[in-house]
């Protein structure tokens, strides 16, 4: 898969989550063009087209950013902070995708610019149909920016 037909940017430590996650996106039939990463830095060098990733075209975003909030070394908040602070990768629809149901979590998201908060449910079935659901909103029926 060419780096620049990524549709989906999941970043996840946790295996097991991003294994849960595939799966249900799989299942959806929504994990044809996704690019995992299991840790911060290699998500900015993705999503800032640098390092490894120099090679992607930083003007063909993904469609989605599935980002877990709590990451070493950089935690979800500082990247979301990075992509929404920076012009060419504002735009980028960033789906917080994490265990927290904290308020104050919650309202650093949205103030940041989170474009959605979901709280990863305990059992796969709500967790595959959530998935599902997101993905299809954002793969299929948003409209992103020309």
């Amino acid at each position: 898969m060419s780096l620049n037909a990524v549709e989906i940017l999941l970043v996840e430590d946790s295996m097991d989550d991003a294994e849960l996650t595939i799966r249900a996106l799989k299942k959806n039939n929504l994990a044809n063009n996704l690019l995992h990463v299991s840790d911060s830095e290699a998500a900015l060098e993705f999503i800032f087209a640098t390092g490894k990733f120099s090679e992607r075209n930083i003007n063909i975003p993904p469609k989605l950013i599935l980002l877990d909030m709590h990451m070493p070394k950089i935690n979800g908040l500082e990247i979301l902070k990075q992509i929404k602070s920076n012009e060419q990768t504002k735009k980028y629809p960033v789906v917080i995708l994490t265990s927290s149901k904290e308020n104050k979590d919650i309202e650093k998201c949205y103030e940041l610019g989170a474009n959605s908060y979901i709280v990863k449910p305990v059992d796969f079935d709500t967790f595959s149909e959530t998935i599902g659901k997101l993905g299809w909103y954002w793969l299929q029926i948003n409209q992103p920016p020309a």
